[in-house]
């Protein structure tokens, strides 16, 4: 669910059940031209549909980060940190363009970066990996309750 889609009314409700925050990443420079920009957003777009579509009732999505490249990740550090502080128990960090790896971001729980996801399967089986490492993630955290 998209951060737009939330009514005031229906949150104190639903927020229970969306524990898990996604961050999108653009990581755009501003040297985009126009049609380079569209482009990045609309494969960050396809890219965070692996994990908006299956997991739609646990996962809310927040407005994208949209510059930065990867060499200094503070502000995208500070949001992580700020959505946990918010009630967040978890937060998914997505990148299409720009190669992340996990623990560079310490305030998150997940990194899904489609260059590493290529660079690992060659483009092939990303939506499986994808939800298992989700998965993986919360049942890491449940295991550790007990």
């Amino acid at each position: 669910m998209k951060f737009s889609e939330v009514e005031e009314a229906t949150w104190s409700e639903l927020s229970p059940y969306f524990d898990t925050c996604l961050i999108p990443y653009t990581g755009l420079s501003g040297k985009e031209s126009p049609i380079e920009a569209t482009e990045a957003l609309a494969r960050l777009r396809d890219f965070m549909d692996l994990v908006e579509i299956p997991f739609k009732g646990r996962i809310i999505t927040y407005p994208a980060v949209q510059y930065g490249q990867g060499e200094d990740l503070s502000l995208l550090q500070e949001v992580c940190r700020n959505v946990r502080e918010a009630g967040f128990a978890y937060v998914i960090v997505m990148t299409a363009d720009i190669e992340l790896i996990q623990g560079k971001i310490e305030s998150c729980d997940l990194v899904l970066s489609r260059k590493v996801y290529n660079e690992e399967t060659g483009g092939a089986g990303i939506a499986g990996q994808i939800k298992d490492k989700i998965q993986e993630m919360w049942q890491r955290d449940s295991k550790m309750e007990m």
